[in-house]
């Protein structure tokens, strides 16, 4: 799949902001005054930041509004109305906290569980989708989860569970690359079942186009190998290993710092992986796919 600058900045930014957004709703960090407006402003930065970038990708974004009426049979629907839903509750949530110095912990729960639905809505996005074997799969929204979960306790600063969830986003992903490398080729579709032609060795005769197209820019991009691995590391190092070491070191406001921009750096790597190396079965009909 092309990775667009914008869905890439979508999914990690929101996933940051809502899993921020979860553990404030948790109490954890439990602040109130200016401190809590900060940590509050930070999250919906990040959340709302990151939900705006995604419609510089639609074709039409004066259309976006239309996403709330298929809730019934769309994930991107079901994304919009949790989204709205969990900013409006944690936004009464933390006026509470900020204007009153008052902690009403029911409504936090709820809004916490609306911000990690929020990232499972966006999860299953990529992951209901069978043209993409590399996502159809439980490990995508796991994924997102872990990562969404990890880097929103290292940004409120519990460092006790921001400790074991980075390991396991890191674990998660470099799990999530090494099982996706092989799903195209188990998933059964070739080009032969795309056509429906039996018997013998289906091959391509010529290019169904002599330039390129839509489907072409949109769904076949092609990672080097070499490139993809180098990629992955840097992945994992920034991403997982480096905040790891930073946060195991005695605490300090600058460490601190350093992980969270470390984290965000090797998440926005993984992103850029997570759309690049995306094998839409359509790249088969054009030859730009071997399974």
């Amino acid at each position: 799949m092309h990775p667009a600058p914008s869905v890439i900045l979508f999914t990690t930014l929101s996933g940051l902001g809502f899993g921020l957004l979860f553990w404030l709703g948790l109490g954890m960090p439990g602040p109130t005054g200016v401190v809590a407006f900060v940590f509050f402003a930070i999250a919906y930065l990040l959340a709302v930041g990151g939900l705006l970038a995604s419609t510089f990708h639609l074709g039409h974004p004066e259309r976006a509004l239309k996403a709330f009426s298929q809730w019934q049979t769309s994930w991107l629907s079901r994304e919009a109305w949790a989204s709205v839903a969990a900013l409006v509750v944690m936004a009464v949530y933390g006026a509470g906290l900020v204007f009153l110095g008052t902690k009403w912990t029911a409504l936090g729960l709820i809004g916490a569980v609306l911000s990690i639905g929020t990232v499972f809505t966006t999860s299953m996005i990529y992951a209901q989708l069978r043209t993409v074997p590399r996502w159809h799969h439980w490990t995508t929204p796991a994924v997102f989860l872990c990562l969404s979960l990890g880097g929103g306790a290292l940004l409120a600063g519990q460092i006790r569970f921001a400790l074991p969830l980075l390991a396991l986003a890191g674990v998660a992903q470099a799990y999530t690359w090494i099982t996706g490398d092989a799903r195209l080729r188990s998933s059964g579709t070739t080009l032969a079942s795309a056509t429906g032609l039996q018997g013998g060795s289906i091959r391509a005769f010529e290019p169904p186009h002599t330039g390129t197209n839509y489907l072409l820019r949109e769904f076949v991009y092609v990672v080097g190998r070499k490139h993809s691995r180098n990629l992955r590391v840097i992945s994992l190092t920034l991403g997982f290993i480096l905040p790891i070491v930073l946060l195991l070191l005695p605490f300090n406001h600058i460490l601190a710092g350093v992980a969270v921009v470390s984290h965000l750096a090797g998440v926005l790597v993984a992103r850029w992986l997570f759309f690049a190396e995306a094998e839409h079965v359509v790249g088969l009909y054009y030859g730009k796919r071997t399974t």
